[in-house]
């Protein structure tokens, strides 16, 4: 797996790339803009030129952007879910400019329609991009959820149901939060987990549709339905219950973002994750040890979950 982390442009893009080489990452995640806002100020050409150098030049294998918090493309109020698709096609076209490989979002919460209706309003909000959007690049990939209150796509069925409908399958796909999974009732820690997880999954979207992960452990139960992240190693999944997925050798090329909690230490929270992750590749299923704390780096304004 290609791992890396959710990093924070405060700073600016170019420096967000930097950070991410500073904590030994491979794959970088970040916001266009404040993801409390529908929409930011318009991206300058030349700082999506130099962050798109920067990406090039130091080497980062892989790039998503995170879309905002606010949208809801399952809403059932026509004037929220009308704000959200132009929302969306804003974070897209940032992500166009960015040149990143992916835009990864939440598919959203049904409010007081039904299951069915909020999956349709999402399946209609993805290919009226995709048709806004003709010769887009970027793919967009649905995140799953823990689901919590009435967010959907916590089940398998509904994101193949969305994936299913899609106008073009090539530029859509999944990213798979592990605390997300976790939380959703999907265990994975053990090699017969995992196994079943897998099956599950081909049975389901397809291994192909999987195009990033984002690797958290969960602070709260299995099957708790709470989205709630830790560090790895210091939640329910545990360090060592990482293993099978990251010795996957089917995932060799696929992103692995972190958003794990971060404090005063800042980033070296990351690098700290990051070593935790690189060791169980190589560790017996006995060894669920933390590596040791790096030196501070600065950290984002806002998290991401």
């Amino acid at each position: 797996m290609i791992l890396g982390a959710h990093i924070g442009i405060a700073e600016g893009l170019v420096e967000a790339v930097t950070t991410l080489q500073s904590i030994g990452g491979e794959a970088l995640q970040i916001f266009s803009k404040s993801p409390q806002m529908w929409a930011g100020p318009p991206l300058a050409p030349e700082a999506a030129a130099a962050f798109r150098a920067a990406v090039r030049d130091q080497g980062v294998r892989a790039t998503a952007v995170h879309h905002g918090y606010l949208i809801n493309l399952a809403s059932p109020k026509k004037a929220s879910l009308a704000r959200s698709r132009r929302a969306f096609w804003d974070e897209i076209g940032r992500a166009e400019l960015l040149g990143v490989d992916g835009l990864i979002f939440h598919p959203g919460a049904r409010l007081d329609s039904t299951v069915e209706a909020g999956l349709a309003a999402i399946t209609e909000s993805v290919n009226g991009a995709l048709r806004k959007f003709p010769e887009g690049k970027v793919r967009l990939l649905l995140e799953n959820a823990a689901g919590q209150g009435t967010t959907l796509c916590s089940r398998f069925e509904e994101l193949q149901q969305i994936l299913a409908a899609v106008e073009t399958p090539a530029r859509v796909g999944v990213t798979l939060d592990t605390c997300h999974l976790f939380a959703a009732g999907f265990d994975f820690r053990t090699e017969t987990a995992y196994g079943e997880l897998l099956d599950r999954i081909r049975s389901t979207i397809g291994l192909e549709a999987v195009r990033a992960f984002h690797l958290n452990d969960a602070k709260e139960t299995l099957g708790s339905h709470i989205d709630r992240h830790a560090n790895i190693g210091h939640g329910q999944i545990g360090a060592a219950g990482f293993q099978p997925l990251l010795r996957d050798a089917r995932w060799s090329a696929t992103p692995g973002y972190l958003e794990t909690p971060l404090d005063d230490h800042g980033y070296a929270r990351y690098a700290e994750d990051l070593a935790t992750l690189r060791a169980q590749i190589g560790a017996s299923p006995a060894d669920a040890g933390t590596a040791p704390r790096r030196a501070r780096a600065r950290a984002p304004s806002s998290t991401v979950k």
